[in-house]
């Protein structure tokens, strides 16, 4: 399951008052048949104290609360310059689409938090400071507002947030619920590099990760792969990606390590064996590389026509390196492919 980032109204200033007076009437009226949420969480009291603080000016929710979380997270900026790349103008407020822009500029993942409050209190204990989007009013009236949850009292149920121009500012956990689940529970956490959520799955780090990765510097997503490797070493996407990304680091070694011990406990991955052989083939070793993808090739009267189409183009440029080159690979192979299963 993929964490999908919602396009949503901007964000209204929580300082200050776009409602008119019969409408905060009638929010007083529904406070009392709003309905059930969920129960608060069962963890400690926690505060992220080392979580900055950024003051909003005007409508500037999102580059503030973004400034937080990017800070914390060890990116030196800005609230101007985050003005300058999310801020909108003609609507006041910032998109979260703009928002997850301006992380990758940061060369940050952006985690879009499972839509659950359990999501995010995971992170909270993991000490991980989150944005969320609130609507401070009704759905048909939306005030729209960003927020950093920072901390959580059980004992009297309140939330703590880095919010509009307060720094500590707790909210009861039954009004900070409700107000974010009019924000439909959209919630991001940004971590330093290599670091990742506490509250996702091996197959969602994956596939943010792959889904990141052509936006993000090489070093910024080989820091990822290596901290989802680390976390799940036997996730075959997980190990796949990390040896792709160490190849594009030129770490070849440690890239074809990692395709080795991929292929001995999924030898029918086929873009493990194209990739590889692939990596063999520059490396000057295409005797080996015809070994690694020839069980691929068998197959590939039943596969897709693109996947086929890839694996006849590396078989091809093998087939042309071979014929240049008739003497066996040289003993550097042997360091790539001692492993290797055939």
């Amino acid at each position: 399951m993929s964490w999908n980032f919602l396009t949503l109204p901007t964000c209204s200033p929580v300082c200050s008052s776009r409602l008119r007076p019969f409408l905060w009437l009638a929010l007083a009226l529904l406070a009392g048949c709003t309905a059930t949420l969920p129960p608060a969480p069962d963890i400690p009291a926690t505060e992220l104290s080392a979580v900055p603080f950024f003051a909003q000016e005007d409508y500037q929710c999102g580059p503030a609360a973004l400034a937080t979380v990017l800070s914390w997270s060890g990116v030196t900026i800005t609230t101007d310059e985050l003005n300058r790349q999310v801020y909108l103008p003609g609507r006041e407020g910032s998109l979260q689409l703009e928002l997850v822009a301006a992380s990758r500029r940061a060369q940050r993942l952006p985690f879009i938090l499972t839509a659950t409050p359990q999501a995010l209190f995971t992170e909270l204990a993991a000490g991980h400071p989150v944005l969320v989007l609130q609507n401070l009013a009704i759905s048909a009236l939306p005030q729209w507002h960003y927020a950093v949850v920072v901390g959580y009292d059980p004992q009297r149920q309140r939330v703590l947030l880095r919010s509009g121009t307060q720094e500590r500012r707790w909210e009861s956990y039954t009004r900070f619920m409700a107000s974010w689940r009019r924000g439909a529970y959209w919630a991001m956490a940004i971590l330093p590099p290599g670091q990742l959520p506490a509250s996702i799955s091996a197959d969602s780090a994956a596939i943010e990760i792959a889904r990141n990765e052509p936006l993000l510097a090489p070093d910024t997503t080989l820091q990822a792969w290596e901290g989802a490797l680390a976390r799940w070493p036997d996730h075959p996407d997980i190990v796949f990606g990390t040896a792709n990304a160490r190849r594009q680091a030129d770490a070849l070694p440690s890239a074809a390590h990692l395709y080795n011990r991929l292929l001995e406990h999924n030898p029918a991955h086929l873009a493990a064996r194209n990739n590889f052989a692939d990596l063999l083939l520059h490396a000057g070793c295409p005797h080996a590389a015809q070994a690694i993808i020839a069980p691929a090739l068998a197959t590939t009267a039943n596969l897709p026509p693109a996947i086929a189409a890839t694996l006849g183009s590396t078989a091809a440029d093998i087939t042309r390196r071979q014929t240049v080159t008739a003497a066996a690979d040289p003993d550097s192979c042997l360091s790539l492919t001692d492993t290797a299963p055939r």
